[in-house]
């Protein structure tokens, strides 16, 4: 093999791909960077079997090959060479690659390529088209509420259902639920799967287009894909059976408070400076006509306490929250108002945005003495 192509889209190419690169594994092969130079592009994967990354670049390919670089090593060496263009060729002789930008040189040992297990596309049978704007939405305003604790698989990852209804997609830890919805022009799927949460997020850091472009969803078995411009991601899909979140979200409520959002989170977040430790994480909200108290008390630290105005239409109520889970919502809304609405203590309580109808937020309240 031997190419020439830009450090730039070379130094991309492997920080997409490097997110798949095993860690921790017995199989060497899989801590590597599979790259396939033909025709004009050079093509580069990774994966650890849970995720697997390919992404596609241009490049002036005198002779077409496969390699497999230490994903580490690589990625470091490609950072750090001090040119515009880099060249990889193989040696005759043995698995030494060289690789050289400007005067710098480093000889690598590669990784026998015929281990390495090459991405399989999925069929095109089953495939749904969304714009990356609205995915990457979708998965924003949802995927912090997925659980972080495995004994229960099926929460951790969001759940994203199609239809002729439009396209949603939730996450809960059974504390909380964020359900996020938006149009799907011409769809006649009907899909519903669990993603796991860890690609969402990776996901949503490489949906990064100024112009929206479109993201073809893939799923086949066990397995869902996606792909936008020149990357392609593959994953398993999370078994077992998401429960009916709509029976999680209220349908009325006694009080509703309106109060302003960037204002109310900062209160929020600075009274959560002292609910952070893990035995009082704690934030206390008393509800009056005309203004909202919070309210947090650690034993070993001190107290904190502030009052924003607010509007409200109902009864007034005394509720606590786990702090994280109330400031988790808060950083996603980026309405000018935000309605709180509640019930009763120790009842489910629901955070939307004012203009956003197709956003919820539902969150159990704590019990306190």
């Amino acid at each position: 093999m031997k190419i020439t192509c830009t450090k730039e889209q070379l130094h991309h190419a492997v920080q997409i791909v490097q997110k798949a690169v095993a860690t921790k594994t017995p199989s060497p092969i899989l801590t590597g960077i599979f790259l396939c130079a033909e025709g004009n592009q050079l093509q580069l994967q990774a994966t650890d079997y849970e995720i697997g990354i390919k992404c596609t670049i241009d490049a002036q390919v005198e002779e077409p090959g496969s390699i497999v670089l230490s994903g580490r090593y690589f990625q470091e060496m490609v950072r750090r060479l001090p040119g515009d263009h880099i060249q990889i060729a193989t040696s005759q002789e043995d698995r030494t690659i060289k690789i050289t930008s400007n005067f710098a040189q480093f000889n690598l040992l590669s990784l026998p390529a015929e281990e390495f297990p090459v991405l399989k596309p999925l069929s095109d049978e089953n495939v749904l088209t969304v714009k990356d704007n609205v995915l990457k939405d979708l998965i924003k305003k949802t995927v912090f509420a997925c659980a972080a604790d495995e004994a229960r698989p099926i929460f951790t990852g969001g759940l994203l259902e199609a239809d002729t209804d439009g396209i949603r997609m939730v996450a809960t830890n059974t504390h909380r639920l964020a359900l996020k919805r938006d149009n799907l022009d011409n769809n006649d799927k009907n899909i519903r799967m669990i993603i796991p949460s860890k690609i969402l997020s990776e996901l949503a850091r490489l949906l990064t287009s100024e112009i929206p472009v479109d993201v073809n969803i893939y799923w086949h078995r066990n397995q869902v894909a996606f792909e936008f411009e020149h990357v392609y991601i593959i994953s398993r899909l999370i078994e077992g059976q998401f429960p009916d979140y709509n029976k999680v979200i209220p349908a009325s409520f006694a009080t509703n408070i309106t109060v302003k959002s960037s204002e109310f989170m900062d209160a929020v977040e600075r009274v959560s400076l002292l609910a952070r430790d893990s035995d009082y994480n704690v934030i206390k909200f008393s509800f009056k006509e005309d203004s909202v108290t919070i309210t947090s008390n650690n034993p070993d630290i001190g107290k904190a306490t502030e009052t924003v105005p607010s509007h409200m239409d109902g009864n007034e109520l005394d509720i606590a929250f786990n702090a994280k889970y109330v400031a988790d919502i808060l950083k996603n809304i980026n309405s000018e108002k935000l309605v709180f609405s509640l019930n009763t203590p120790l009842s489910p309580a629901c955070i939307k945005p004012i203009d956003d109808q197709n956003y919820t937020y539902v969150i159990t309240p704590v019990r306190t003495s």
